[in-house]
């Protein structure tokens, strides 16, 4: 019986030293499992240091009031714009479509009013029409009835300068005159011509502010001229020794689009 306590003892140790090896394994494992994940988790993002300077990403922000009100002030305007429209003679004078550029500059006396003056240089052409430049320059009050909303008359010079047209030459011819010559009318029309005259304008203007400098604007203009055109013949009077040349009044009227940019 002893011998059989023994036995039975002696297994029961070696079952409870089989036990706490095995829960010390398992813990063993356990931890190295818990150490594995925390290496494998990623490292948390560190903000970065916000520097006071930093003014972040630029932002694009309508204009304010303030932008607004700075062109209501007085002060010098400069602005540069692009023009496309109709010349159309009158009287049997050439047309021609013009494309050109505009350049304005001028005062803002207040509120209400500006001063300012207008210089454009287009060409001008059209098939048996005009085919050279049209240049005028004028002084345009403008009334700003809101602040968008402009309106100007001008007045000043306008002149047209043509090279070879294709246009057939008229009568009298240059070598059947001994002294200058005017025609009564604008038709037929010279060849050539270079000349200048009066010039006037009314305009219609939208205006849209950029910012607290710069201004943008679409325009409608309509125009009439009032040209002398003189063609040289090449000869000069005998007795006076000046040049003979041919003269003829061309009256236009015409109308132009425009986009341009203000700047103050």
């Amino acid at each position: 019986m002893h011998a059989v306590r023994r036995r039975v003892s002696r297994r029961a140790g070696a079952h409870r030293s089989f036990m706490v090896v095995l829960v010390v394994v398992l813990a063993g494992l356990a931890t190295a499992r818990s150490a594995l994940a925390a290496a494998a988790a990623p490292a948390p993002a560190v903000a970065p240091a916000k520097n006071d300077d930093d003014e972040g990403e630029p932002r694009l922000s309508l204009p304010t009031e303030a932008d607004r009100d700075a062109w209501l002030r007085s002060g010098f305007r400069l602005g540069l714009g692009i023009v496309y429209g109709e010349f159309a003679g009158l009287e049997g004078a050439p047309s021609g479509r013009l494309r050109g550029v505009n350049v304005r500059m001028g005062l803002r006396l207040d509120a209400d009013w500006s001063v300012l003056a207008s210089f454009q240089y287009a060409l001008a052409s059209s098939p048996g029409g005009l085919d050279g430049l049209r240049f005028a320059g004028t002084i345009d009050p403008t009334w700003h009835v809101t602040r968008h909303l402009s309106l100007a008359v001008g007045f000043g010079f306008g002149g047209i300068v043509e090279g070879s047209t294709g246009r057939p030459d008229v009568m009298p011819l240059p070598s059947t005159i001994n002294s200058s010559y005017t025609f009564p009318g604008a038709s037929p029309p010279l060849p050539s011509c270079s000349g200048v005259g009066a010039a006037g304008l009314a305009r219609a203007e939208w205006t849209f502010v950029l910012g607290p400098r710069a201004a943008t604007s679409i325009s409608v203009e309509a125009m009439g001229q009032w040209t002398g055109c003189v063609a040289d013949t090449g000869t000069v009077e005998a007795d006076t020794g000046q040049a003979i040349v041919r003269r003829q009044w061309w009256p236009h009227a015409g109308a132009t689009v425009g986009w341009g940019m203000t700047w103050r």
